[in-house]
């Protein structure tokens, strides 16, 4: 039986455009089994995976649970869990404003005394205080999204790159709970810059590592940077493949006008240079599932139509 990864790639959808979307991502560690809306139906206290997403509604976090890869075991027992935060929103004059911070904890429920808002915009002294967290200075985090219960492909495709990134010591490979586009397992989203990519296989994973750990960022497979908005995401991929730029933190995102089917993206970097980038939404056709057993669908789709220097 065909999947709807299966159906995505045999019709070439275009990935660019299509990541999730998040100014700051908050990662906690959950072993053992995670089911459809992982919050609130996992091992995780369910009230407080409802009072975590009430607490980051609107404020350009979001949640998601990570695990390593391998077995699922959860013995319900107190432990230490790791829990990251990443804001890879950069300024337009400012690519030090990205910074992915880590801390440990054993009681959860401290994730409720953080300051969303805040995190959103940038800041990070509510993680540091609250949870003693710090720079985290080992591997980038290399998040592949396994959940089966969501969608088949993140099982089929995405546990097995998984655990083959594992094998091979790549130290910052994690399991992640969601990242949208099942349709483009296996997904993965690499912090500290917050690119996602689909469709991917462990030797582009350890490629686009490679070069996160040089501040350079993979065009290849990307769907896009999550700070952006689906037109912002296409146009800033746009932009670093006209000029070839491919170093992390130099272009901004600072201006969309329009709104669907079409929007003027205005596209900014360090150097004082900017882009104005048309973007037009289409549909994917012929019509395919956005999911595996979900009714035929157009999925939207980002097209750039212009990018001009200004």
């Amino acid at each position: 039986m065909s999947t709807c990864a299966t159906a995505s790639r045999d019709l070439a959808e275009p990935l660019a455009g299509t990541a999730a979307n998040a100014r700051t991502w908050l990662l906690l560690e959950q072993p053992g089994p995670w089911g459809v809306q992982a919050l609130t139906s996992s091992h995780l206290d369910p009230e407080l995976g409802r009072a975590l997403e009430e607490a980051a509604e609107g404020t350009g976090v979001r949640v998601a649970l990570i695990r390593r890869p391998g077995r699922h075991a959860d013995c319900h027992t107190a432990e230490r869990r790791r829990v990251f935060a990443a804001h890879v929103a950069p300024g337009a004059q400012a690519p030090d404003a990205l910074w992915l911070r880590a801390a440990v904890t054993e009681d959860p429920t401290q994730l409720l005394r953080l300051d969303f808002a805040a995190l959103g915009e940038g800041n990070h002294h509510s993680f540091d205080t609250t949870l003693g967290g710090t720079a985290h200075t080992g591997a980038p985090l290399a998040l592949v999204c396994t959940n089966g219960k969501r969608d088949r492909c993140c099982a089929l495709l995405g546990r097995p790159l998984a655990t083959e990134l594992a094998v091979s010591g790549a130290q910052g490979a994690w399991e992640v709970t969601h990242l949208g586009g099942h349709r483009f397992s296996p997904t993965l989203l690499v912090l500290p810059y917050g690119y996602a990519y689909g469709r991917i296989g462990a030797h582009a994973v350890k490629d686009v590592l490679a070069a996160v750990t040089e501040g350079r960022i993979v065009t290849d497979r990307c769907r896009g940077n999550s700070a952006w908005e689906r037109p912002g995401q296409a146009a800033e991929l746009a932009v670093r493949t006209a000029t070839g730029e491919d170093r992390a933190g130099v272009l901004a995102v600072v201006r969309i006008d329009g709104a669907a089917p079409r929007w003027e993206v205005t596209v900014t970097h360090t150097d004082g240079r900017h882009w104005r980038v048309t973007v037009a939404q289409g549909a994917s056709l012929p019509p395919r599932p956005e999911s595996c057993g979900s009714a035929l669908g157009s999925p939207a789709r980002m097209d750039v139509v212009a990018v001009r220097p200004l």
